[in-house]
């Protein structure tokens, strides 16, 4: 296959035709949405297992984890980990970390929270309420 511009004759790179590299484009273009879209939910995956509802835009809930006998104090301590597209996840949510934040000596309810946009962020907090 040969081109004709101007009494020059042009010969297509070895299998590129000007058509397809048209449609190549194309193609790239509609495999990035698709590619963001399977990504999607990710970071919810590293807090599974929490008991927190989970959703696939926008998630920002709580749940009772756990009470004791002890009476409910007025102190909270929250501890919190973050994850980003479930590849990377920081933070020390434990039920002790939550307690030396608050300044609690004897735990009476553990809650947890979590807060998910997207997919992509998720943040899971452990609340605990107790006295010091």
């Amino acid at each position: 296959m040969t081109y004709r511009i101007d009494r020059a004759t042009v010969q297509p790179a070895a299998g590129i035709c000007p058509r397809f590299a048209r449609r190549n484009k194309m193609y790239k273009l509609m495999a990035l949405p698709l590619v963001l879209l399977s990504l999607t939910g990710c970071a919810g995956i590293a807090f599974q297992g929490q008991g927190i509802p989970v959703a696939v835009l926008y998630a920002d809930a709580s749940t009772g984890q756990q009470a004791t006998q002890n009476n409910l104090g007025k102190k909270k301590g929250e501890a919190c980990a973050t994850s980003i597209l479930g590849l990377v996840t920081t933070g020390d949510a434990s039920i002790r970390a939550a307690a030396d934040a608050g300044g609690i000596k004897q735990i009476s309810a553990v809650d947890g929270s979590i807060k998910n946009i997207l997919g992509i962020f998720a943040t899971y907090c452990t609340v605990v309420s107790g006295t010091g």
